[in-house]
């Protein structure tokens, strides 16, 4: 196989009858170097087609001005949202960002971690997998003293910044919105609650469904991954039911918009019959029909605090960290798939 060879800084010097170290003053506009020099050897290095070596030079000067991102996944509108603000904010200091994503697997999600290390990023800024339990790759990039902030989904053991809504207060928002609507028999399609965030939605649903002396049927509370294809088939389980809810509130909008297709098939009247809510405020939500009442997490503030955390690492120079959270509160958008006052 014909592999072409990789220009270095010694063929370009060799090109133009000067020294390394003078190629690299010129490609980085050393004061010292003439203007003809640095035209000369950028000249040259355009030709050669020349690529700097970005992870040797971050080894040089213990810098490279790079960040990594770790979701668990792109397709959503708030991670990628969280990823645009994340960048806005960090390009305009000189960062760049490398984007990875863990497809909610732990594996993958450690693989990622190697990779970023090896990469000599500045700092990590992640939101966890779902499969995500031991925490020793987040350890690993601590103990390391790279600055690491964790968003929407992260543990308090980590003793790092975090960044989030208030998700207890969220499903106890939800609930609320439902009893007003007159539901009685709330059902809740949840993350697992291993992780911290859905946990805290497990938590908030059951404390409010105790506030207003409602049942709590634990065929009525169902931990998932929150896929489309998760939600048609919690769906159909609840629907299977002796004893049908009223109202089912979804953990995730993508598991809530599998849940409406499955309602919308069997032709059940949405709220009137059973009203549903789901978690994220996907633009979808306000596309399908019925729309669908979700909470919006204020991904874009989320990004920004998150960049503007890591900025005030650098600021600070220090590389110890401790439990530092900035929680924001989040809102109902109340749409015609729970609405059930627009029905009188």
């Amino acid at each position: 196989m014909n592999t072409k060879k990789k220009t270095t800084i010694k063929d370009i010097a060799s090109a133009l009858n000067i020294s390394p170290a003078a190629v690299s003053k010129a490609l980085h506009d050393d004061s010292r170097i003439s203007k003809k020099t640095k035209d000369a050897v950028k000249k040259v290095a355009k030709d050669l087609n020349y690529q700097p070596n970005h992870l040797a030079s971050a080894l040089r000067k213990g810098k490279s001005n790079l960040v990594g991102v770790i979701v668990p996944r792109t397709n959503s509108n708030f991670f990628s949202s969280v990823i645009e603000n994340i960048e806005a904010v960090l390009n305009k200091e000189g960062y760049h960002i490398i984007i990875t994503q863990s497809n909610e697997s732990y594996k993958k999600e450690c693989d990622n971690i190697d990779t970023l290390l090896f990469t000599q990023v500045d700092g990590i800024i992640a939101s966890m997998a779902n499969e995500t339990v031991n925490l020793d790759y987040y350890e690993k990039i601590k103990s390391k003293g790279i600055p690491l902030i964790l968003f929407d989904r992260g543990e308090n053991d980590l003793n790092v910044d975090y960044i989030g809504i208030n998700d207890y207060d969220s499903s106890h928002m939800i609930v609320e919105h439902l009893v007003e609507q007159g539901c009685k028999r709330i059902a809740h399609i949840g993350g697992y609650k291993r992780t911290r965030i859905f946990n805290n939605r497990i938590r908030g649903y059951i404390d409010a469904l105790k506030k207003h002396n409602l049942p709590l049927d634990n065929e009525l509370l169902i931990e998932s991954n929150l896929t489309i294809e998760d939600g048609r088939l919690k769906m159909t389980q609840l629907l299977a039911l002796k004893n049908r809810p009223d109202a089912v509130y979804v953990a995730g909008d993508y598991a809530a918009l599998g849940a409406l297709q499955v309602l919308n098939e069997q032709h059940i009247n949405i709220p009137k019959d059973i009203a549903l809510v789901g978690f994220g405020n996907e633009p979808f939500t306000d596309m399908v029909t019925p729309t669908i009442t979700s909470i919006d997490q204020h991904s874009s503030e989320i990004g920004k605090q998150a960049a503007k955390t890591f900025l005030a690492h650098v600021k600070k120079k220090s590389t110890s960290q401790t439990l530092n959270k900035i929680i924001l509160n989040a809102d109902l958008i109340v749409r015609h798939s729970s609405n059930k006052k627009d029905l009188s």
